[in-house]
């Protein structure tokens, strides 16, 4: 059986972080610093706490500078790169780092949030989910307001059953933690070098195939606007 050290962690690091400019203005906001170094270093920890031992950046706008500031190897974990030459969106990005990739599973984590969770206990819950049956499980976490992320549906036996799309509710319930363990074999069936969202277009394809949620109560941060990155400072020092 896969083991989760076996596994090939992907990051998308390729935005352009357009909202965030006004504070973070000379690098990609992947690389922007969140108590003194860069956003990026809070998951390569948190990929290698888990001993994870191979990870691949998606990069894209000023890609050069992720590969500056990490090289090929960070807290014990290789590094490698697989930079895009035009936007290829989450999923087209996803489809051209394969090559780089040959384990069954692949965990895929969003280079802009972090969400405390222990990844083992996600890849053992990802490992109960197949009772014989290929999934893909995302991690999810519950916020007081859903509306600037979208709800996501998930039914008593785990199933994802829909997502909603960013809204102005107020709600409580589910979103989305921008962390995955998907498999291989589903993300080589995505088109090549094709422009395509992952989020908005491949996931509700999957639904009734396989892709389930993990409700995981973790604090989560994203760094998308220039609030959640001030709020990201007090929130690594906790």
């Amino acid at each position: 059986m896969q083991t989760l050290s076996a596994v090939t962690a992907i990051i998308l690091a390729g935005g352009l972080g357009t909202r965030l400019r006004s504070v973070v203005v000379d690098r990609p906001k992947v690389l922007a610093e969140v108590n003194g170094r860069p956003f990026l270093t809070y998951l390569l920890h948190q990929i290698a706490e888990a001993g994870m031992q191979r990870a691949v950046f998606c990069t894209g706008y000023l890609q050069e500078q992720v590969q500056e500031a990490f090289g090929s190897q960070y807290a014990g974990v290789q590094l490698s790169y697989s930079p895009e030459l035009t936007p290829l969106g989450t999923g087209g990005a996803l489809r051209q780092a394969m090559q780089e990739v040959t384990s069954e599973t692949v965990l895929v984590m969003n280079g802009d949030s972090f969400c405390e969770a222990n990844l083992k206990d996600f890849w053992e819950a990802h490992q109960q989910g197949y009772e014989g049956h290929e999934v893909g499980t995302l991690m999810l976490t519950h916020v007081s307001n859903t509306g600037r992320y979208g709800a996501v549906q998930v039914s008593e036996t785990g199933d994802i059953l829909s997502f909603a799309e960013k809204s102005n509710s107020q709600e409580p319930g589910w979103i989305n933690a921008g962390i995955y363990l998907l498999p291989r074999r589903w993300l080589l069936s995505l088109p090549e070098d094709k422009p395509i969202s992952l989020e908005r277009e491949v996931f509700p394809t999957w639904i009734g195939h396989g892709l389930r949620g993990y409700q995981n109560q973790g604090r989560f941060i994203d760094i998308g606007t220039p609030e959640s990155y001030a709020a990201a400072q007090l929130f690594f020092k906790n």
